[in-house]
């Protein structure tokens, strides 16, 4: 080897030295550097444990694990690309209408409270339809296999779109406003990816009850589980009592639904669940005077409603479940679109909204004629009346004058019945006399008929009339205890028509009557044996079977001061004038009816011929078979 090789072979690791203590890293770099590998082993570490995590099969295994895990990788444990969400604080949005107060929440991004403005308990409290301290509401849906339930997580809040710079909002007249909650996935380690998220939206109105809600997803494909075609949305809630009577708002409170045919409901007696596989139009928390709805604009695929029992507090009524499957067209840009109503159980009001909303109050739907007189007779008129802003005590007398005005003939022509028959009594009696045997039964019958036939006088004529009456009486019988225009309305010593009335509360429990007075109810108990004793003083009957009907009659009274004791004061205070108005019809039927001129209109109907009908020739026929029949076991 010559000189100049071995000096440019030096050279040559002279400059590579050089060059590498040259492009040395700094003190600096070196530090960033070993962070940097710390990390990554730090990541393969943690990734390595949540696959663990993610394999096990055992929910009580996982949370073994998850507790074992660091602090922030249980988030990741957990929520996966949600955990980013799952760590916040709980804020609210306070919107007003003309009719509630709305309260909602970042947590979850659902309604926090309903609370309806310028109304009140029975005991001055807020009037609460909702409240997060007694119930939730929220949607679940799968992600990396990992279950992620809404009501854990913390939501982005707009107001029409735009980030909000107060928390109190007040719907202006004709207008709306709309509150979204947007739930976004981890984009890195400490962004939020704003161009994928769950939305759910709450549209209040200005001068409305009824508000839209819907649920949207929008570039969720790759963070929800891809063959997702639908969200579970769970709602709760422990109803709260707002009336004064606790047994009636009780008998009163169930859940109620709709499905693609009729409506239906748990019965008021039961706590029980009922599971549904086919599409539901809306489910509805149903109270006394109010109610919560929440309504889709399509239908639900299916679903769970239950009831469940409170004991030992008689703040709460029920506690109601429901679980409703909402269908997701596209985890890209899937919508399902819904409403929520809250408001009270007026049926004008539900009848508008043509869907069957109405049906939730108790207006006598199992009997048709009785839901017919109420909704196109009694429930007009009295909206009729309340136009005109009178007291509601009075609308009930005038409501109930007219009814007993339309009413008047069939009164009359009971009252006439009644009249002939008692001028036939002593006739019959003496029918009876002629025949005492009771083998000759058949011809005493046979010859009171004829009697009655030959005087022109119908036995049935008032029974007939009564019949009429009846289904009104029924009628009003629902419609007074669940016509929420009376609740609350005061009218002389009675605070609530909706509800008993009480001119003293006693300090202990009678049964089947109560701890307090009303005295609605007496005065409909005493007005009732009044009316009975008249009516039966004026048919004088006598024989001992009528002697225990005059002793049924007089007990049927004393059993409605317990039964009336705790109902609607308005009902009794209907009854009460329905039995007065009817001694002034008596009287006045008195003096109309000149019973000596229908004695002698009787005496000439007994001359005329009388042409028998093919029913009477048939009971002729049928009670000589018998008679015959009758003398042949004789002979023996």
């Amino acid at each position: 080897m010559d000189k100049n090789t071995v000096i440019g072979l030096v050279l040559i690791f002279l400059l590579f030295i050089g060059f590498s203590i040259w492009n040395a890293p700094s003190e600096e770099e070196k530090e960033a550097l070993r962070i940097e590998q710390d990390s990554l082993a730090h990541i393969r570490r943690e990734k390595a444990m949540l696959e663990e995590v993610i394999a096990m099969e055992n929910e009580d295994t996982n949370k073994v694990v998850v507790d074992m895990l660091p602090t922030q990788m249980q988030d990741v444990a957990q929520f996966g690309s949600f955990s980013q969400a799952s760590v916040g604080e709980e804020e609210f949005i306070e919107v007003e209408n003309k009719f509630i107060k709305f309260s909602f929440s970042n947590l979850g991004g659902r309604i926090s409270s309903v609370e309806m403005k310028d109304l009140k308990t029975f005991d001055d409290r807020p009037l609460v339809l909702f409240s997060s301290e007694n119930g939730n509401m929220g949607i679940s849906f799968f992600s990396n296999n990992l279950l992620i339930e809404t009501g854990k997580m913390y939501f982005d809040v707009l107001i029409n779109n735009k980030i909000p710079s107060k928390t109190n909002f007040d719907v202006a007249e004709n207008d709306s406003l709309t509150v979204q909650y947007r739930l976004y996935p981890n984009l890195t380690d400490s962004l939020k990816d704003d161009t994928r998220f769950v939305e759910m939206a709450y549209t209040i109105y200005a001068d409305k009850y009824m508000s839209d809600f819907n649920i949207s997803v929008v570039n969720m494909d790759g963070v929800i589980q891809n063959n997702t075609t639908s969200f579970e949305l769970q709602w709760n809630s422990k109803i709260n009592r707002v009336e004064k009577s606790y047994e009636n708002e009780l008998k009163n409170t169930t859940a109620f639904w709709k499905d693609s045919e009729e409506v239906n409901n748990i019965s008021e007696t039961k706590f029980k669940k009922e599971e549904f596989t086919t599409g539901l139009k809306w489910v509805s928390f149903k109270q006394h005077f109010f109610s919560s709805t929440l309504i889709a604009d399509s239908y639900f695929e299916s679903g769970e409603i239950e009831t469940k029992e409170i004991k030992d507090d008689k703040d709460l009524l029920k506690e109601m479940n429901t679980i409703l499957v909402v269908p997701i067209s596209s985890l890209k840009d899937g919508r399902f679109d819904m409403r929520w109503y809250f408001g009270p159980n007026k049926y004008s009001l539900l009848s508008s909204y043509d869907l069957d909303l109405e049906r939730q109050i108790p207006l006598g739907w199992g009997f048709f004629v009785m839901s017919w007189i109420n909704r196109y007779a009694v429930i007009p008129i009295f909206n009729w009346l309340e136009n005109y802003g009178i007291n509601y005590g009075i609308i009930i007398l005038i409501l109930t004058f007219l009814l007993k005005l339309v009413l008047f003939p069939v009164a009359y022509k009971t009252y006439l019945s009644s009249a002939k028959m008692r001028l036939l009594k002593p006739e019959i009696e003496e029918l009876s006399k002629k025949y005492p045997k009771q083998e000759d039964s058949m011809k005493k019958q046979q010859a009171t008929m004829s009697l009655q036939k030959k005087a022109g006088v119908n036995p049935m004529a008032g029974c007939i009339p009564m019949l009429l009456q009846l289904p009104i009486l029924l009628a009003l019988f629902r419609f007074f205890p669940a016509s929420y225009e009376l609740r609350q309305k005061s009218f002389l010593w009675a605070d609530d028509l909706s509800s008993y009335d009480s001119i003293l509360d006693l300090p202990f429990s009678i049964p089947f009557y109560g701890d307090h007075i009303s005295l609605f109810t007496i005065l409909m108990t005493a007005a009732t044996l009044l009316y009975t004793k008249i009516n039966n003083d004026m048919m004088n009957t006598g024989g001992q079977n009528m002697k225990t009907m005059k002793i049924m009659m007089y007990m049927m009274p004393v059993m409605f001061l317990g039964i009336f004791n705790n109902f609607a004061s308005g009902l009794s205070y209907y009854y009460f004038l329905v039995n007065c108005i009817t001694f002034l019809q008596m009287f006045l039927f008195r003096y109309i009816v000149n019973e000596d001129k229908l004695r002698k209109q009787i005496e000439l109907n007994k001359l005329k011929p009388v042409k028998k009908s093919n029913w009477t020739k048939k009971l002729e026929d049928l009670q000589k078979v018998q008679q015959q029949q009758q003398q042949h076991k004789n002979r023996k």
